[in-house]
C-alpha cells in the first residue's frame, strides 16, 4: 500500500481550471447517458443497494463490539463497487467538475467500468482522483462507527438529523425544565483552523486500518487548486468536502471530553 503514498500529491478544485485535464473538444464530443441500458443500471443499484446495507450493518454490528476499540480492516468495504456506486449516486449532480474536468453526468456515461476501475485502483493503492465519490463512500463506512460514539444531543452534519431536529430538542428542553440562559456559540473558522495531526490523531483512537488512515491524511493535504494555480494548505479541511463534517464532529466530540484528549496527547 506504499504506493499511496508515492503517487502525485491530489488537489481540491475550488473552480473548474481554465484547461481541463482532458481536451475541452473531447468532453464536449461525449455521448450523453446511454439509454438502452437502464433497467440494467437499475437493477444494479438495487441488488447493490441491498448489499451495501448488509455491509454497513455489520460494519456497526462490529464498532457496538468492539466499543471504544479499533477497527482495523474496514478499506475494502469503502472500494466496494457497490459502496462507490452509492456514493456516486449521492452527489450533487450539478456540482462543479472535480480536477479532471468531468462531471457528474460524463462520469456516469460508462459508470460501472468507471467504477470497477476506481476500486481496483484503490485496492492497488494507486487512486488519484474521483475525490468526491471515495470521500462520500468513506464517510458512508465512518459514519456506522461514529454514529455509536457521539452524544445524543449533537445534531450537526449527522445522517437523519436536521438543524429542525435540534430546535425542537431544545424547545422541549427549555418548556420540561428549568432553563435560566439559552447560550449561541460558533467557533470562528474552524474549517479553516482544524490541526491535521489532531484531526488524524483523534480519527486513529478508532481507525486502525492505515490504509484508511493514508486515505484521510491524503485529502487533508490536498491544497487548494485556484484559476489554475495551486496552493498548500497546512491546516484545515476544505469545506464542502463529504468528509469535512464529520472529522469536525469526531475534532469537536474528542476536545469537549478532556479526559479522552489528555490520554491521546503526546
Amino acid at each position: 500500500m506504499n504506493r499511496l503514498e508515492e503517487s502525485d500529491r491530489p488537489v481540491v478544485s475550488k473552480k473548474r481550471p481554465n484547461k481541463a485535464g482532458r481536451p475541452v473538444a473531447e468532453a464536449v464530443e461525449r455521448r450523453g447517458l446511454v439509454k438502452g441500458n437502464s433497467l440494467q443500471r437499475d437493477m444494479h443499484r438495487t441488488q447493490g443497494r441491498v448489499r451495501v446495507k448488509q455491509a454497513l450493518e455489520r460494519i456497526r454490528q462490529a464498532a457496538e463490539r468492539e466499543k471504544g476499540g479499533k477497527l482495523t480492516s474496514l478499506l475494502h468495504h469503502i472500494y466496494s463497487v457497490d459502496t462507490l456506486r452509492e456514493a456516486y449516486y449521492r452527489l450533487e449532480r450539478e456540482a462543479s467538475p472535480g480536477v479532471d474536468g468531468i462531471t457528474w453526468r460524463q462520469y456516469g456515461e460508462d459508470l460501472e467500468t468507471n467504477l470497477q476501475d476506481l476500486s481496483g485502483r484503490l485496492a492497488r493503492g494507486a487512486y488519484r482522483l474521483e475525490d468526491k465519490i471515495v470521500q462520500r463512500a468513506t464517510v458512508a463506512v465512518l459514519n456506522q462507527i461514529y454514529e455509536l460514539d457521539f452524544l445524543d444531543f449533537s445534531y450537526g452534519f449527522r445522517p437523519g438529523r436536521s438543524p429542525h431536529d435540534a430546535l425542537e430538542a431544545l424547545d422541549k428542553a427549555i418548556w420540561n425544565q428549568k432553563v435560566n440562559w439559552v447560550l449561541d456559540a460558533d467557533v470562528r473558522s474552524f474549517f479553516d483552523a482544524m490541526v491535521h495531526e489532531w484531526a488524524v490523531t483523534f480519527v486513529e483512537h478508532r481507525i486502525g486500518d492505515k490504509r484508511v488512515l493514508r486515505l484521510i491524511r491524503k485529502w487533508l493535504t490536498a491544497g487548494v487548486l485556484e484559476d489554475g494555480t495551486w496552493s498548500e494548505v497546512e491546516q484545515g479541511t476544505p469545506q464542502g468536502g463529504s468528509l469535512s463534517p464529520l472529522l469536525a464532529n469526531i475534532y469537536g466530540r474528542l476536545f469537549g471530553r478532556g479526559g479522552t484528549v489528555a490520554s491521546l496527547l503526546p
